[in-house]
């Protein structure tokens, strides 16, 4: 039962940081690495998936949609065990 809470919180944190890192694109400020996003996005595919089609973020690039893919199916192994 408590997988699904970090299974939760993983995907806001993803979600969250695909919103701050096209924040901070458009403001030209300090940028979240792509090897951040993808490795959260690895572990909670939710999360970055939803953020990348509401924030219009690394929408282009295919290495955003494999590893978010990856990460949902390991979300939902998290969330079966």
């Amino acid at each position: 039962m408590e997988n699904i809470y970090i299974v939760i919180i993983l995907n806001l944190m993803n979600f969250i940081l695909y919103g701050l890192d096209k924040f901070k694109a458009k403001h030209k400020m300090w940028r979240i690495s792509e090897k951040t996003l993808l490795t959260l996005s690895i572990m909670a595919g939710f999360g970055g998936l939803l953020g990348m089609k509401i924030f219009h973020h690394k929408t282009r690039e295919k290495k955003f949609y494999l590893a978010n893919i990856i990460g949902i199916f390991v979300t939902m192994y998290f969330i079966k065990n």
